[in-house]
């Protein structure tokens, strides 16, 4: 047992390595856990910016239950980035709830999140413990855009596009390719769950700030749906998200298409073999850390009533860096005071939308967001 109260699980990957460097910012101690120490000793060391200045130790853990618990055994807070979630998601949250652990992810798998919600979110409750899977920059700050919107009574329904600049991690590639050929995405429809046609293909957005269309796709129906769910105010929820980059949007269908047809008669493990295999086809060395130049992020959403109307766009930089700065954040939040709300909720839910706002402002993520009213 460990006296450090937060265990980042997976930080020898890219979006760990910003979690553990958000933390070190926090002067948070952390353990930094994962398959191999070796593998672990050298991404910190090579990796995360100020580490000589970071207290933490490096732990190696079977992916397991029982190795899990052990190692969370005295923890407060396990920030994960294993995935894909759907797989590997279901020991980490088991073992947080034995262990007494608050537990948040970065996942954008909505087949995992409702597993979240319907399988471990009451368990979760009654234990006083917050499940907060998908705290990351491709469906956080959508929501805190759309929770703007929301300030204004009388809007049911969210109409949100997400579009970032750069290419997805190796880890990103791969869940993205397993969550295609395992789960249909949906959207809320009446507070209904309805599927995406899969035929639909890429759908030409206005994005503002720009005068050229951009292509965007379900990206797996998002995290929105499932956490406005539950949400009064809300009836009706479609996210749609793409990169800036038309040539690599025009490739994304075709690449999930052929990678279908391809494993559509194997087993589960020769299909999740197969699909490894063509993700590092498409990506099979870390991006480069960010550029914030390049990597751009836009969230706009559209909120409607029966007689309002509102819009919120905002503008940020280096998506994997809003990732890891919200995921230590929440740890850091989560060591000196409860959640707002405790079992399966989204960042916004748990941490206030304001508060997680104020927290990507400060650290120069994203800008001013613009919020128009006609109510």
């Amino acid at each position: 047992m460990s006296d450090k109260r937060v265990v980042v699980y997976g930080a020898s990957g890219y979006t760990g390595r910003l979690v553990c460097e958000y933390l070190r910012e926090y002067n948070v101690p952390f353990i930094a856990a994962g398959r191999s120490e070796e593998t672990l000793t050298t991404s910190m060391a090579s990796h995360v910016a100020g580490v000589e200045t970071a207290d933490f130790e490096v732990v190696a853990v079977e992916h397991d239950v029982e190795s899990l618990t052990r190692l969370f055994a005295g923890a407060d807070v396990v920030l994960n980035t294993v995935g894909p979630f759907s797989e590997l998601g279901p020991a980490v949250v088991e073992a947080c709830l034995a262990s007494g652990a608050h537990y948040t992810d970065t996942t954008g798998e909505q087949d995992w999140l409702v597993t979240c919600d319907e399988t471990y979110g009451a368990d979760f409750a009654a234990a006083g413990l917050l499940l907060s899977p998908g705290l990351a920059q491709m469906y956080t700050t959508g929501e805190i855009a759309a929770q703007l919107c929301l300030e204004t009574p009388g809007l049911d329904t969210l109409d949100i596009a997400v579009f970032w600049g750069g290419s997805p991690t190796i880890a990103s590639t791969r869940t993205i390719l397993v969550n295609a050929a395992t789960s249909a995405a949906q959207y809320l429809e009446q507070n209904q769950y309805v599927p995406f046609d899969p035929e639909a293909g890429l759908v030409p957005l206005v994005v503002p700030g720009q005068h050229e269309l951009a292509l965007s796709l379900p990206w797996g129906g998002t995290s929105h749906p499932v956490w406005f769910k539950r949400d009064p105010r809300v009836a009706n929820c479609k996210a749609q998200g793409g990169v800036f980059n038309a040539a690599l949007m025009h490739g994304v269908p075709q690449i999930v298409a052929a990678a279908l047809e391809a494993t559509k008669d194997m087993s589960p493990e020769d299909r999740d073999a197969a699909l490894t295999e063509t993700a590092l086809q498409v990506m099979n060395v870390m991006p480069p850390r960010e550029n914030p130049r390049v990597n751009k992020s836009l969230d706009s959403v559209h909120a409607s009533g029966p007689l309002g109307r509102a819009h919120c766009v905002i503008h940020g930089n280096s998506n994997y860096k809003q990732t890891g700065l919200l995921q230590a954040y929440a740890a850091y939040s989560l060591l000196q005071t409860p959640p707002l709300r405790v079992g399966f909720a989204s960042g916004c839910q748990a941490f206030g939308h304001r508060e997680l706002l104020g927290v990507l402002r400060a650290f120069g993520l994203v800008a001013e967001p613009r919020l128009t009213v006609h109510a």
